[in-house]
């Protein structure tokens, strides 16, 4: 019997996550033989509307339409989630902080494997799930497996795996009636908007972003001068930030801006998943670096070990002369 494998479809403002099909397409890696079913939870028309959108790349999309959950609270999730999934189910998840904060005590309460912040996918063998993850802010991979024939709970670390493409029109199946009744000690209160900088780096298509790896400060001057010949802006990790040599409004990860640019250099950036959390929509992935072990060489579509100090001011020559 094929396992049954479910995933949960973060949205926002009507509009489904990019992870979603992140989700559909790790979900499928490592469990070929099903057919994953995508799980919608809000209030209002926005459930129907992300639930539709869903059900073009799922065969089948439950969707949980209460007022209760008119905001991510796991608290809420949690005992919905034990009633409504079957015995020995697979629940995918993204590693964002509502997975973070989800799936440890799903996994208890439904005696399930818990794996965390999977980063790639080594195989199954006779129910052993093989994993990999990493450690150390990404510097060990570390290689792990999990006997998931009573279940298990998996977070999928965002940009680890490609997105699936559209398969269809699958059915959405109401269950809003299982979600009738769901009270929390947790009272969402507002959400407070980030100020506003002077460049909006959400809604930039090409952005250079720099990290530790740049050194000094007086180095980003070299990084202003690519940044200008390529038409891009500029953006950074958080150590530029708590450094303060850039605004907080120029951070990408997940305590920062989360952007969707069709191409992002990425200059001394080690590749934490904190940072490339904020990383979405599968841009052009360009990376230089000058360690050949930095891990965001696992997910760049091009890698460059070089010294930042001596590649600047060429490249910058060379896309000049390009014009």
């Amino acid at each position: 019997m094929a396992t049954q494998v479910f995933a949960l479809i973060a949205h926002t403002a009507g509009k489904a996550d990019d992870s979603t099909l992140e989700l559909l397409s790790a979900a499928t890696s490592m469990f070929p033989d099903s057919a994953p079913i995508g799980l919608v939870m809000g209030s209002g028309a926005d459930v129907a509307t992300v639930a539709q959108e869903a059900a073009a790349s799922f065969g089948e999309v439950w969707s949980f339409d209460q007022p209760a959950l008119a905001y991510p609270n796991a608290e809420l999730l949690r005992p919905l989630l034990v009633k409504v999934l079957p015995a020995g189910a697979v629940l995918v998840l993204p590693h964002s902080t509502l997975g973070m904060d989800l799936g440890p005590g799903i996994s208890v309460k439904l005696g399930a494997a818990y794996l965390p912040d999977v980063v790639g996918f080594d195989g199954l063998e006779g129910g052993l799930l093989k994993v990999v993850r990493q450690e150390y802010a990404g510097q060990v991979s570390t290689h792990v497996q999990a006997d998931v024939a009573k279940g298990a709970v998996i977070t999928i670390r965002s940009g680890s795996f490609a997105a699936a493409a559209a398969s269809g029109a699958g059915k959405v199946v109401d269950k809003s009636a299982e979600a009738a009744g769901l009270t929390s000690r947790r009272r969402f209160v507002e959400v407070i908007a980030a100020k506003a900088g002077d460049i909006d780096i959400t809604r930039e298509d090409v952005l250079v972003s720099i990290g530790r790896g740049i050194g000094e400060q007086e180095n980003i001057a070299l990084v202003e001068e690519l940044t200008e010949a390529m038409g891009a802006a500029l953006c950074c990790s958080r150590p530029i930030v708590d450094a303060k040599w850039l605004d907080k409004s120029r951070q990408v990860g997940t305590s920062g801006m989360t952007v969707k640019p069709k191409v992002y250099l990425a200059l001394g950036i080690s590749g934490a998943f904190q940072h490339l959390g904020g990383l979405k929509g599968n841009p052009f992935l360009v990376a230089v670096n000058k360690n050949p072990k930095a891990p965001i060489f696992q997910v760049a579509n091009v890698g460059v070990v070089a010294d930042l100090l001596e590649l600047l001011p060429e490249l910058t020559e060379q896309i000049q002369k390009a014009k």
